[in-house]
C-alpha cells in the first residue's frame, strides 16, 4: 500500500452532517464515476458509485436534540483475481442507520454521539458476517461565533478487524459569509466561497476505509475499500439556496483490497495495523485516476426556523 494512501485514509464513513453548523443538509444524493487502472493490465476499470443521505435532527428541548437518518451507498467495479483471470463485475452494497444524540453541555461545549449499525455485502447470501458495527464521538468547542473546534473518536468493526480513528476538525465562517470551511479531518474537507448569488466555487476531500463481504457460494472472502478522493467543484443554489446543485471533479485513489475471510489483521489505529499487515491479496493494486461526480441537495435554513 503507498505510503501516503496509509498515512491519510481513514475508517469513517461520511455520515455526518453533524457540524456546529446554521443549516441541516436533510437529503444528499451523490453520484460518482471514477476510472481507475491495475498493475496487471492497461486498460482502465470504470467504478461507479451513489450515495443516499437523509439526515433528520428531532429538537427534544434546548440542550438535546435526536439524531436519527440513514445512508445507503452502492459500488459497482471489476475486480481481477489475477493475470489471466477473469474480470468480476462485483456490486457492494451498504445501508446503514444513523442513530444518536447531540447534547449542549454548556455555553461552549457540544457532543455528538451516535450509534451506526449497518449491513456491507454484495447481498448474494446474507449472513452476520455482513453487519458491522460503529460509533462515534465528536465534540464541538465554540471559540467565537465564527469559528469552533472539533474532537473526536471512531471506532468500527470490520471485516479486517477493528479500527480506533482519532478526529480532529474546525468550522469557520466569515463575518461577510463568503468563505466556509468545514471539516473532521482526516474524513472530510469542504472549503467554499461564495462568488456572487447562489453560484459558488469549493474544493472537497473525502476519505473513507470500509469493507463488504463476498460470501457466497461457499467461498468466503470480503474487499477493503480505502479511498481518498480530492478535487473541486462549481455549485448553484435553487429556491433560496433549499436545493443546490454540485458538480465536482478531480484526482481518486481508490483501492479495492480483495482477501479471504480468515485472513485479517486484527486492530488498527487509523489506517495501520496494530500487529503488522501480513494478508495475501487476491487482486492486484489499483492505480489513481480522474473522477467526476454530482451532487444534489436539500437543505434547511436553521436560521429561518428561529425567526
Amino acid at each position: 500500500m503507498k505510503t501516503t494512501i496509509c498515512v491519510l485514509l481513514l475508517a469513517l464513513i461520511s455520515c455526518c452532517q453533524l457540524q456546529a453548523q446554521d443549516y441541516v443538509d436533510v437529503v444528499k444524493f451523490s453520484s460518482n464515476n471514477g476510472w481507475l487502472s491495475n498493475n496487471l493490465t492497461d486498460g482502465l476499470t470504470n467504478v461507479h458509485n451513489q450515495n443516499l443521505q437523509v439526515y433528520y435532527p428531532i429538537r427534544a428541548n434546548e440542550n438535546l436534540v435526536w439524531i436519527t437518518g440513514f445512508t445507503v451507498e452502492n459500488t459497482n467495479l471489476d475486480l481481477l483475481a489475477g493475470a489471466g483471470a477473469a474480470v468480476e463485475r462485483q456490486n457492494l452494497l451498504m445501508p446503514r442507520l444513523n442513530m444518536g444524540v447531540k447534547y449542549k453541555h454548556g455555553e461552549r461545549w457540544k457532543g455528538t454521539y451516535l450509534i451506526l449499525p449497518k449491513i456491507a455485502s454484495n447481498f448474494q447470501q446474507i449472513g452476520m458476517q455482513d453487519l458491522q458495527l460503529g460509533g462515534l464521538v465528536l465534540m464541538d468547542y465554540k471559540v467565537s461565533e465564527q469559528f469552533k473546534l472539533k474532537f473526536g473518536l471512531y471506532v468500527s468493526s470490520e471485516n479486517h478487524g477493528s479500527t480506533i480513528t482519532p478526529l480532529l476538525g474546525l468550522w469557520y465562517r466569515s463575518k461577510n459569509r463568503k468563505l466556509y470551511i468545514n471539516g473532521v479531518l482526516p474524513i472530510r474537507l469542504d472549503i467554499n466561497y461564495n462568488i456572487v448569488g447562489n453560484f459558488s466555487v469549493g474544493a472537497d476531500l473525502l476519505t473513507s476505509v470500509k469493507s463488504y463481504d463476498l460470501s457466497a457460494n461457499n467461498e468466503a472472502s470480503y474487499i477493503q475499500e480505502e479511498s481518498i478522493r480530492a478535487g473541486a467543484y462549481l455549485a448553484y443554489g435553487f429556491f433560496d439556496n433549499a436545493f443546490i446543485f454540485r458538480v465536482r471533479g478531480g484526482y481518486d485513489t481508490t483501492q479495492y483490497g480483495w482477501y479471504n475471510s480468515n485472513d485479517i489483521i486484527g486492530g488498527q489505529i487509523l489506517t495501520t495495523p496494530i500487529s503488522g499487515d501480513n494478508r495475501t491479496r487476491l487482486n492486484p493494486e489499483f492505480t489513481g485516476g480522474f473522477y467526476v461526480a454530482g451532487d444534489l441537495i436539500y437543505r434547511f435554513d436553521l436560521r429561518k426556523e428561529k425567526k
